[in-house]
């Protein structure tokens, strides 16, 4: 039933506790602190202030650089975030949406005590035009904390599909509280259909015993509604860990389906050398990425453990799953020899 079965043998140890067992594997290590979701585009204290004034910017295509050009002028009447000493510090921050992760943000230098900073920056992305037409531009002006605990003061966010390209010059705009997609945590990234399996040692026949240690058998069916990264659409594979392991052993991979948001991967994955114990203590990790040739970018991903926020008795930052993987997981622990199906949405992670 599928084009691709990969086997691996896996052995936990589980009596080595190292720092190492927490850690991510290289790829996502890469790519954790900025593959977040929109949420993470608001990392900072909001509470502190509420959203006002304006900010006045220009947008700007110059094809012959094929480069898009934010022409930040000035912000006026900021919220003050030290009352005490009625000062702010602001300064502007842009991302392009939704996969900040890919351009990465931009931002202006901080101008210190003031409510009326004046910046006359220009921040530059280099991305082709039709690429550009499918995204958003989020423009947030923040207060900044010596410390990291910034101060949201304010938003806009920008369709740049529906932008008029003519309109060149500089306008005010006022600077609206966060947006409610990314205080709800609204982040849609795709959904995964896949079955899952356990298969307990020695289920499948008594001599020689069958199998000899267990295995979990993961079968990766399709994506629906992947984040479309150019106006072709996206070359996607599939990425699987076991984690802890971060190994060799452990990586395994699907083909990649291109020009397709909405891939079908039929690709069965069978991991060995389980003990039933092991299944409160491991997680199964899939990402998804968009495949080029310089680099991978993160889509999105699940993982299917218990969540517990710990690994052999060791706090790890992986073992986050959601209600819904931890669900899906359980259910495949009180089935054995059962392919559990679902239909899981892809998150950051």
């Amino acid at each position: 039933e599928s084009d691709t079965a990969s086997e691996i043998s896996f052995q936990f140890n589980r009596h080595k506790k190292t720092p190492s067992i927490g850690s991510h594997s290289s790829d996502m290590a890469s790519v954790s602190s900025v593959s977040g979701s929109v949420l993470s585009v608001y990392s900072g204290d909001f509470g502190s202030v509420d959203a006002q004034g304006t900010v006045e910017f220009a947008l700007d295509y110059d094809e012959k650089n094929r480069e898009f050009q934010v022409h930040v002028s000035q912000c006026k009447d900021l919220a003050v975030v030290d009352e005490k000493k009625g000062r702010s510090d602001p300064y502007v921050k842009t991302y392009l949406l939704p996969d900040k992760a890919r351009m990465g943000k931009r931002k202006t230098s901080v101008k210190k005590r003031t409510v009326n900073p004046i910046y006359n920056e220009v921040l530059r992305y280099k991305i082709e035009k039709m690429v550009l037409l499918i995204q958003k531009l989020n423009l947030s002006v923040w207060h900044n904390d010596p410390l990291g605990r910034n101060s949201f003061l304010g938003e806009i966010e920008i369709d740049l599909a529906s932008w008029d390209w003519s309109n060149r010059t500089l306008n005010w705009y006022p600077l609206k509280p966060r947006s409610l997609s990314a205080v709800n945590g609204v982040d849609h990234r795709g959904v995964m259909s896949l079955s899952i399996k356990y298969v307990p040692p020695g289920s499948l026949g008594k001599w020689p015993k069958n199998p000899p240690s267990g295995e979990v058998h993961i079968w990766v069916k399709d994506v629906k509604d992947l984040l479309q990264l150019r106006p072709s659409g996206v070359d996607s594979f599939v990425k699987c860990y076991v984690l802890p392991d971060t190994s060799k052993k452990s990586y395994q991979k699907t083909r990649v389906i291109k020009r397709d948001t909405n891939p079908v991967f039929n690709h069965t994955i069978v991991y060995d050398g389980f003990h039933t114990e092991d299944l409160k203590d491991a997680c199964v990790e899939l990402t998804v990425w968009d495949h080029e040739k310089l680099t991978n970018h993160f889509l999105g991903g699940i993982r299917l453990g218990l969540g517990t926020g710990l690994s052999y008795g060791i706090s790890v930052d992986w073992m986050d799953s959601t209600q819904e993987e931890v669900a899906f997981w359980q259910e495949m622990m009180l089935a054995a020899n059962e392919w559990i199906e679902g239909l899981l949405p892809l998150r950051s992670l």
